[in-house]
């Protein structure tokens, strides 16, 4: 036992036996209580009533808005994957309505491995919340794989589907499947008869005729047999002029197609790309493009250029005649598409209001649309939250409830998002070399001030914080500053508000027309030798509540009622119920404890070989350092937080 342990073991005992407290009850329902099903999911009377992708669709088009999306294809590599979430999560700033990701039956993409297509797609869907559409093809599979794969879909929130017929193996000729796949509209109807309509079906559309087909007009009237048998729209091949798409609607509209028809936009991006794209498609590309090509195909900054000039050339031909929506397929690059968007006056500048305060944008899983209520905890880290939470069958809806903290989830998929970090990067901001602790402070300052480190370098990315600062922490940052230079190390904070209109740009969520209030919080990370001067602080203020646990969890100290959470943040609306998006609640706190704790070894400690100081240092601090939260109930009146650290530092220095 170290001296510090030695002398707060007095401290503890008596706290203990102050409040009469069982440590082991917390734990232990950490790790075993669960939601039952009509116990801690009430069922709130504003439930999200679900919009279907193709009714987003019919409203631009009645409305005559324009809109766009992008097609992705799976990587082959964890570290491509972790790249397009990246180019995900960039582009999905731009509100396409919708993205899709193509299905590769020798890439075993039912699977779970992070470059799988159904990984993808419930990444793309629950983490980077976007409107998502799977391919899927049929040719080879029994009826039995493709209701397992299709039950998959399902499960993880995905609503919308890109039925395809699909290619044999390569080397193999295709051959009719007695009683199973033959054609994709064999697939559309197998969706309609077991799904009914759960699902919203795209089909795909050949402008120049699909390249086994006999005939073009023989290809149209296959078409019409997928909208017949319940395909809700059609998305295009590429083509390279404006009448080819014009005259294929005109067509599909003579033989009685009414859906929404989409063009799929190619925009050039390389030589061979084009070239072996074509090739796969069976069309011929136009001889000005092969004439253009030719003269630059060794230049690839000069086919970038050309390459956007000929798709914004095209797509406003298409706007011109009437077309409204776009669907690009990216080839999982950003840039061309990103400029020739910005070209065109596609790409959405403007940022989108909070529907929650943890909730950055509409949030477009299906499987937890009603969701409205989380701990405080995870609002530096949602992606986590959902990653920890995604096995759940229900959502908290309405109130957190008593005794709700859920069995939380490993982080077995979480690395498809940090495997991107880029180690030279990091060590740059959090420091090639960690000489003491107060190293380490003076990186937390760095980040919650927004000054360059002592190299010189800004801090943009934090362990601990997933999405940059939240605007709210503006408030706070001198405060917040000057404490971690202290050795207060600040991961999360929110400022107390009154009634301030939900309109707000700093603190406001929720629509328009309420008031949101917010209980002040922190929570950070402290060393053991604080812990008996926090404590003699807290004291004189009966209308905090505070939690304090270390790793290991021998001590957990706290005020609270174990089993009843704490609203911190509530906002009222007309004709609604109170709203109440945010607690504190002492039971998940302990699943969050052992994240909070592992993120000094197993995230940032990683970056250092095995046995340096940097590494051995932050494995002290892990082990020795207290995590706590604090969070003042008297909201109406300027929080007493900084008071009570201000007090635990003066006492402290004074012994």
């Amino acid at each position: 036992m170290s001296q510090i342990d030695t002398a707060i073991s007095p401290v503890i005992e008596n706290f203990q036996s102050k409040f009469m407290l069982d440590t082991n009850i917390p734990l232990s329902l950490a790790r075993n209580v669960s939601f039952q099903n009509g116990l801690s999911n009430p069922v709130s009377p504003n439930s999200t009533v679900h919009e279907s992708l193709i009714d987003k669709i019919n409203k631009k088009i009645e409305n005559k808005e324009t809109w766009f999306s992008l097609e992705f294809f799976p990587p082959k590599t964890v570290n491509g994957a972790s790249n397009l979430i990246s180019k995900l999560e960039f582009l999905g700033s731009g509100k396409p309505l919708f993205c899709d990701i193509t299905w590769h039956p020798a890439g075993d993409p039912a699977s779970d491995k992070p470059t799988s297509s159904m990984k993808i797609a419930n990444v793309m869907l629950n983490y980077c919340l976007l409107e998502t559409m799977l391919h899927i093809t049929c040719y080879g599979q029994t009826r039995e794989s493709m209701k397992q794969y299709l039950d998959k879909a399902k499960s993880i929130g995905v609503r919308n589907l890109l039925a395809l017929r699909g290619d044999p193996a390569v080397g193999t000729e295709w051959q009719y499947q007695q009683n199973g796949f033959n054609y994709a509209t064999d697939l559309v109807k197998f969706i309609r008869e077991n799904y009914g309509d759960y699902f919203v079906i795209c089909v795909a559309g050949y402008p120049h005729g699909h390249p086994d087909s006999n005939s073009y007009e023989e290809d149209l009237m296959h078409l019409k047999e997928k909208v017949d048998a319940g395909a809700d729209f059609i998305i295009t091949q590429l083509f390279f002029k404006a009448e080819t798409f014009l005259k294929y609607v005109d067509d599909c509209r003579r033989i009685g197609i009414a859906c929404p028809i989409i063009p799929g936009i190619l925009p050039i991006q390389s030589y061979d790309s084009l070239r072996h794209i074509c090739k796969l498609s069976k069309l011929e590309v136009p001889q000005n493009i092969v004439n253009a090509m030719e003269k630059i195909k060794g230049n690839d900054e000069a086919i970038r250029i050309y390459g956007i000039e000929q798709a914004v050339k095209l797509c406003k031909d298409l706007m011109q005649a009437g077309v409204l929506g776009v669907h690009f397929y990216t080839l999982n690059r950003d840039v061309a598409v990103t400029e020739i968007l910005r070209i065109l006056e596609l790409w959405n500048k403007d940022t989108e209001p909070r529907r929650l305060p943890w909730k950055s944008k509409q949030l477009c899983s299906y499987s937890r649309p009603d969701e409205d209520v989380r701990p405080i905890f995870w609002s530096i880290r949602p992606k986590s939250y959902v990653c920890r939470t995604s096995d759940w069958d229900q959502f908290p809806n309405g109130r957190w409830g008593n005794s709700s903290a859920p069995s939380f989830g490993d982080l077995k998929d979480y690395h498809i998002f940090y495997s991107k970090i880029n180690t030279k990067d990091c060590l740059a901001q959090w420091g090639s070399e960690l000489n003491d602790e107060t190293d380490v402070w003076n990186v937390f300052a760095s980040f919650v001030s927004g000054r360059p480190n002592k190299n010189g370098v800004k801090i943009t990315s934090f362990p601990w914080c997933e999405e940059g600062l939240a605007s709210e922490t503006s408030l706070l940052t001198d405060e917040l500053e000057r404490l971690n230079t202290q050795g207060i190390l600040t991961i999360n904070s929110q400022p107390s508000v009154n009634g301030a209109p939900s309109s707000d740009p700093v603190v406001g969520w929720g629509s328009s027309d309420g008031y949101v209030y917010q209980k002040a919080y922190l929570e950070f990370f402290i060393s053991k030798s604080f812990l008996p001067f926090l404590l003699q602080s807290l004291e004189k203020y009966p209308r905090v509540i505070y939690h304090i646990i270390n790793r290991s969890g021998d001590i957990n100290l706290t005020n609270c009622t174990l089993l009843n959470p704490n609203a911190v943040t509530w906002g009222v609306f007309p004709g609604k119920e109170i709203v109440q998006p945010t607690v504190v609640d002492p039971v998940s706190f302990m699943s969050w404890k052992d994240e909070a704790f592992n993120i000094w070894t197993d995230f940032w400690g990683k970056l250092y070989e095995p046995n340096s100081s940097s590494k051995r240092l932050l494995e002290n601090i892990s082990n020795n350092y207290l995590l706590v939260n604090i969070v003042d109930n008297e909201f109406q009146k300027e929080s007493c937080i900084w008071s009570i650290l201000n007090e635990m530092l003066e006492l402290k220095a004074k012994n």
